[in-house]
């Protein structure tokens, strides 16, 4: 491969040896990155955490840290190293003084956060593309520095938060989670770049390249097995999630056409995985166990797996305009008493001073029993038909103040 000059190499080196410097620079925007980044997890906000990946300096060290394992360099190694280190403190550490203020449960943690808890192979493979868009940016001076540090950022800051406000609530499996993607993504970034500078010909001699890509490998295969089992897992979850739908809406009569399925969730973490169905269902035809228990058991036959299906049950009733000709209205006691002999003993009446008893109606019913009978009684209106030649125009009301 061919070499770049010892100048140029020295020049680049020394650059590497600037950006990982561990001075107040480098502090004041792992805070803001740190802060901005935790702000935008809690409020479930990407253009939030997209402010904090501006910011965010953790991208300057890991080239260098690159570089020095390259080319053997312990000092720029060091520096790097250290350099990353204090970010990877202060940021776990002032997150997780923000989770313990917010006080957010890690059962409430939104899709921002879970997403960070649950690494696998395709987290890996944007390390390496984000990677390796920081190593080409450095040694191509025409490519914004900027753009690579938002492409690193994105895989670095967030999830060092997330492991900060998982160790807030006591979440000991996301916080593993988050920091298991953290590892991916600074080994991932860190190896991408080794290969653009040997790529770009920033290298020394060639059996310090073979070394220093062991050591790294080395350190990568690990993640590489709980990343691809987790990636085995999604996929298998996908597809599961995608042929349980398909047989709930297509195999049965309770999902398929006595009520309507708004969505699913599935938690795969509790044995048997429990399986929520929002649906919608008319009063009248309500989802009853027995049925829950039947669609059960025909998923079990047709996955060979047992899950605990929870209905969510929305009612609903449809209402249209021919109901208008259907109208009922209750009807008062006092509209019962309006074709009495006499009024003013109906007066008395609602004074105390007479007994209903001793009042006689027109109808010859006793007074007792229309003033004691089901004031819920309803009689039904019957409205006629309208037209166009039945309907007067009348004259707009004056509304001038």
């Amino acid at each position: 491969m061919p070499k770049v000059s010892a100048s140029t190499l020295e020049s680049l080196r020394k650059t590497l040896a600037e950006d990982a410097t561990l001075d107040l620079n480098f502090l004041f925007l792992s805070v803001a990155a740190c802060l901005i980044a935790t702000c935008g997890l809690l409020l479930d906000s990407p253009a939030v955490i997209i402010g904090a990946m501006i910011v965010a300096p953790l991208m300057l060290p890991l080239r260098g840290l690159a570089l020095g394992a390259l080319e053997g360099d312990i000092d720029l190694f060091q520096r790097s190293g250290l350099c990353i280190s204090a970010g990877t403190v202060v940021a776990v550490g002032l997150s997780l003084a923000i989770g313990s203020i917010a006080d957010i449960p890690a059962t409430e943690f939104n899709g921002e956060i879970l997403s960070r808890t649950q690494p696998n192979l395709v987290d890996l493979a944007i390390a390496l593309t984000a990677g390796a868009v920081g190593g080409f940016a450095k040694i191509r001076p025409k490519i914004s520095d900027a753009l690579a540090g938002t492409a690193v950022a994105v895989a670095l800051m967030p999830p060092l938060c997330v492991v900060g406000l998982s160790l807030s609530q006591g979440s000991w499996v996301a916080a593993r989670g988050s920091f298991l993607l953290y590892l991916t993504n600074l080994l991932g970034i860190v190896l991408a770049c080794m290969v653009v500078f040997v790529w770009g010909g920033y290298y020394v001699e060639n059996s310090r390249i073979t070394r220093a890509f062991s050591y790294t490998l080395l350190l990568t295969a690990p993640i590489v097995v709980p990343l691809s089992i987790s990636l085995a897992q999604l996929l298998r979850q996908v597809q599961l999630q995608s042929t349980l739908r398909s047989i709930l809406v297509n195999q049965t009569i309770t999902v398929g056409q006595q009520v309507e399925l708004l969505g699913t969730r599935v938690e795969w973490q509790p044995r048997p995985v429990h399986v929520y169905l929002q649906v919608r269902a008319r009063p009248s035809a309500p989802v009853t166990p027995k049925q829950v228990f039947e669609v059960e058991k025909l998923v079990e036959e047709r996955l060979g797996q047992r899950f605990i299906l929870v209905f969510q049950v929305e009612n609903f009733d449809e209402v249209r305009s021919e109901n208008l000709f259907e109208l009922t209205v209750p009807m008062p006691i006092e509209r019962r008493m309006q074709d009495r002999k006499d009024s003013n003993d109906w007066d008395k009446v609602k004074k105390g001073e007479v007994a209903p008893e001793t009042l006689e109606p027109s109808d010859g019913e006793p007074a007792s029993e229309a003033l004691t009978g089901d004031e819920n009684e309803r009689e039904t209106l019957e409205i006629p038909e309208l037209s166009e030649d039945s309907i007067e125009p009348t004259e707009p009301l004056d509304v001038t103040p």
